[in-house]
């Protein structure tokens, strides 16, 4: 099974992430943690990362795009990812659909974790305190949100058409969020 989980940046798709990947044996792929990778090896790539990052703007979908397709096409992980913050936009849930295609797979699920800019502005500054990210700050968490509300539109409908959306409500504790999005796979997998 290939599941996308997505919700605004600080919504809380990585900690859910790794609840699926326990619970059902999936690999979680971070498209920011593949990024913050890049940043920390200090490769050429993750100089021009951060400096994007820290601007508060997103990362091109051909750099993210290509980050992705080293884990689509290994076979280790064939139907067994989930994509945490991956696609953003129409153009990247395309790509993935074509991707996933290329190694004779699709995707089974996606869960959007619906929460407000209110929560989202509280819980960057809660993980800010304990994860130390640079781009944890509320004029960046501000600006990241009002740029992901503008591009997930044409992505949420692109889902709805092929019938995978469940829109997942993120605003509980994430052992409420946990079990609701157990129970939609195991509905699923059934």
């Amino acid at each position: 099974m290939n599941i996308v989980i997505f919700g605004p940046p600080g919504a809380g798709k990585g900690t859910q992430s790794s609840y699926i990947v326990k619970k059902f044996g999936l690999h979680q792929l971070s498209t920011g943690e593949l990024l913050r990778k890049e940043i920390k090896d200090k490769s050429k790539l993750g100089q021009e990362i951060s400096s994007i990052i820290n601007s508060g703007n997103l990362v091109s979908d051909e750099i993210v795009g290509n980050l992705i397709e080293k884990y689509t096409a290994n076979k280790v992980y064939k139907n067994r990812l989930i994509f945490d913050g991956y696609p953003r936009n129409l153009p990247q849930a395309r790509n993935l659909n074509f991707l996933l295609e290329k190694s004779d797979q699709k995707i089974n699920l996606v869960l959007k974790l619906s929460v407000s800019l209110e929560s989202i502005k509280k819980r960057i500054s809660e993980r800010k305190n304990l994860e130390k990210r640079a781009d944890d700050s509320e004029e960046i968490a501000i600006k990241r949100y009002a740029t992901y509300e503008n591009n997930i539109k044409t992505v949420i409908d692109f889902y709805k058409q092929s019938n995978l959306l469940k829109v997942v409500n993120g605003e509980g504790s994430i052992s409420e969020i946990s079990s609701e999005i157990s129970g939609i796979i195991e509905g699923i997998k059934g």
